[in-house]
């Protein structure tokens, strides 16, 4: 029966919703409109070149083995870009291009001896093979160079650039990775697999979920071939397990893990762990694995603080080879302070938009699409915040900014906040004062006063004035 056009496409739509998160489908999938269908080549139009572009860095892997599964191996995808919807009445213009992708990482044949009695068998191949070979399971953007450096990070960051490089051979085996969601593990973790592929191509590499590690676990257990799934395991040189916690629902798996884990670490080959929690606070994991992950280092993501959050959202852009209103980089990296995945989101949903609708981007933009995200409050920024603001800047204690004290740092932090309080509120001299442990409205007069003076004569007295107004704006929209 000869396949359509609609059939083949909606067959491979089908496939796709069922990979990737609802939103994601909906924007990337979803506006994506099947035009021509040349024997096994499948012609795709796409609104613009961004969304061309996107689709190629993110999903042209998903995209290629999907329409291999439903039109064969033979299968081939083509884009049709549209350059301007205009206001023809006839066809708008389009331009053809083929896909092409990235560059995946070649399957790594296992060595055996010529004659084996038991062949072990792979999980992640389709039964059948005659050689077992083993796809590391990585994605190639998570690398080191695409992973921004901070305070939150450069603790595991850098300790997984020491794993890389020398791998089983160092003092953090097994690497714990932990934090909260969307901080990067996963994006760390598999950066060291990918950095591993680059240095040494040979190096049996597998990234795997917990998930999907006791999924085969059990499937093993049904098919009695437990020993054939630990043997597989124990061949692997760098083996990467992600969301460890889910290890708490299943104690067999536990037990098959252990052996896995010993072996390897006997072997002189390397772990790396990912969690949602330390090591310490994990509940429901037997105590002997507890211990061996604590035999390595544990470090833990934090929340990017703004800097380093405008930093990531400025490489992201860079890497795209897209611009934006610095004023609207501030603002994502202000209001979005989460996780980082939601800043990338917030990010990706707003150059939709942009593309989508044919709109340049801008604050007003930026706000619209940032409802869907944040809470968007109308009140006005409260003196109390501002203090919060100027204490967290400064690293002043609160109690010590209403203290009467004559330190230099204190003061001038006193008076900045003042200023500010003058600057962004409705409120009187007189309440301004009552909030600085109720000095009186001379004291505030005096103090933006000399706070003008310091702009006038010290740079980075200036500089530091204009930051945390910068701040205040941000928090005020």
């Amino acid at each position: 029966m000869t396949k359509t056009l609609d059939t083949v496409w909606n067959s491979c739509l089908e496939i796709i919703k069922d990979i990737v998160e609802w939103q994601h489908f909906k924007t990337w999938f979803e506006p994506i409109k099947p035009v021509e269908l040349k024997n096994t080549v499948l012609v795709i139009q796409v609104p613009s070149q961004f969304f061309y572009e996107y689709l190629e860095e993110h999903y042209v892997n998903l995209l290629a083995k999907t329409l291999r599964r439903v039109l064969g191996k033979d299968a081939q995808l083509e884009y049709r870009i549209m350059v301007d919807s205009g206001n023809h009445k006839s066809k708008p213009l389009t331009v053809d291009v083929p896909a092409h992708g990235y560059k995946t990482y070649s399957n790594n044949e296992m060595d055996f001896p010529l004659v084996i009695n038991n062949p072990v068998k792979n999980p992640f191949v389709i039964p059948g093979l005659k050689k077992m070979q083993i796809d590391p399971q990585l994605n190639p953007i998570y690398t080191f160079d695409a992973y921004i450096e901070g305070d939150c990070n450069r603790v595991a960051r850098r300790a997984g650039k020491t794993v890389a490089e020398k791998p089983g051979a160092n003092s953090f085996n097994p690497l714990v990775i932990y934090g909260g969601v969307g901080l990067g593990k996963t994006h760390l973790a598999q950066a060291i697999g990918n950095e591993v592929k680059r240095i040494n191509p040979n190096k049996v590499v597998l990234y795997v979920s917990s998930e999907k590690f006791i999924n085969q676990f059990v499937d093993h257990s049904r098919n009695n071939a437990i020993n054939d799934f630990i043997h597989f395991y124990q061949l692997i040189d760098v083996l990467i397990i992600d969301d460890v916690q889910f290890f708490n629902r299943a104690e067999k798996s536990q037990d098959a893990f252990f052996a896995i884990f010993n072996h390897l670490h006997q072997s002189g080959k390397q772990l790396i762990l990912t969690s949602d929690k330390a090591p310490k606070d994990l509940e429901g994991v037997q105590e002997r694995l507890l211990s061996r992950f604590r035999w390595g280092l544990s470090a833990d993501l934090q929340m990017p603080d703004y800097e380093t959050r405008i930093e990531i959202l400025e490489r992201k852009m860079k890497n795209d080879g897209l611009d934006m209103p610095k004023e609207v980089v501030k603002y994502l990296a202000y209001n979005i302070n989460n996780n980082v995945r939601e800043l990338e989101g917030a990010l990706i949903s707003l150059l939709a938009q942009s593309s989508l609708n044919r709109r340049e981007i801008d604050l007003d933009l930026a706000k619209k699409v940032l409802r869907n995200f944040v809470k968007t409050s109308s009140k006005e920024i409260t003196i109390e915040a501002i203090q919060k603001m100027v204490c967290d800047y400064f690293d002043v204690p609160y109690d010590k900014l209403l203290q009467k004290t004559r330190k230099r740092e204190i003061v001038q932090a006193r008076q900045i906040t003042m200023y500010l309080a003058k600057s962004f509120t409705k409120n009187s001299l007189k309440t301004i004062g009552e909030h600085f442990g109720g000095r009186d409205h001379t004291t505030v007069i005096h103090s933006c006063q000399t706070v003008k003076d310091l702009m006038d004569t010290d740079t980075i007295f200036r500089e530091n004035v204009m930051e945390l107004q910068q701040k205040v704006q941000l928090a005020s929209l």
